[in-house]
């Protein structure tokens, strides 16, 4: 019976697959064919225009603080309704009405939600330091709530058979226990926040994504390549310090634990 089961799936799956490709017209060829076009551009930027570094720079700084700023605040708002989103400490109908709140947040893609806030606050990074607190506040609350539910229950009903109040559960067992998965989890989204940030100036919601839209959109390669090699530049440092910080602290604080 588990191996008929098995077979259904992997079958379904080869199905879905097979529709898939047919049906979105996937032509490899084509990509193969395509790529002697990149060769047009590369020649168009064999002179990288460094007079605008600095431009690029000051640009980029600015897509770090909106995405610093749009992940504390989102991180912020996002424990307490983690707490509130989690089967094992709250009752079912606020976690599910806590649930879909989340799902709608999560229905769009950041880069919608900075148009919508464009609209309401105007041109400029405070509405893409909007965009970024509701796309972390959808992502990390799920993350957070799916690590509070995976605490062993066993300890949770054991520590509450002692009479102790949900605020010091909280405080003294759900904290401790997520705080290593919490921190991971900030690390992560800021990293993916600066990098989507970047391109938030399509919809002029500010950061260096403004320069390398409107450059691309007049075909000048040559002056947008040095923005985006400081987006690369600047992405591979935040990966180094994360790797650097996980391995000093978080690693530390889940082997403190065993």
């Amino acid at each position: 019976m588990l191996n008929y089961k098995i077979n259904l799936i992997i079958g379904l799956l080869i199905t879905a697959i097979i529709y898939s490709y047919l049906n979105l017209n996937i032509e490899p060829l084509k990509f193969i064919s395509g790529i002697s076009n990149l060769l047009i551009i590369f020649q168009e930027i064999k002179n990288i225009e460094y007079s605008l570094l600095l431009i690029a720079l000051t640009s980029m700084m600015e897509t770090i603080q909106m995405a610093f700023l749009g992940t504390i605040f989102g991180s912020v708002i996002a424990f307490p309704l983690s707490i509130f989103a989690s089967r094992n400490l709250t009752n079912k109908y606020l976690y599910l009405t806590t649930r879909c709140f989340l799902a709608v947040v999560r229905t769009f893609p950041s880069i919608l939600w900075a148009i919508l806030f464009v609209i309401v606050v105007g041109l400029g990074p405070f509405a893409g330091v909007l965009s970024i607190t509701l796309y972390t506040i959808g992502f990390i609350t799920k993350l957070q709530y799916e690590s509070i539910e995976a605490i062993d229950f066993e300890i949770i009903n054991n520590i509450r058979s002692i009479g102790i109040s949900k605020l010091q559960l909280i405080r003294y067992v759900i904290i401790p226990e997520s705080a290593p998965h919490l921190l991971s989890q900030l690390l992560y989204t800021f990293d993916y926040n600066v990098r989507h940030t970047s391109i938030m100036g399509l919809v002029g919601a500010g950061g260096i994504g403004f320069y390398i839209i409107n450059y691309i959109k007049f075909f000048e390669y040559e002056k947008a390549l040095i923005f985006m090699l400081v987006v690369l530049v600047t992405v591979i440092i935040i990966d180094l310090l994360s790797v650097k910080i996980r391995d000093n602290y978080i690693i530390k604080i889940i082997k403190s634990k065993k």
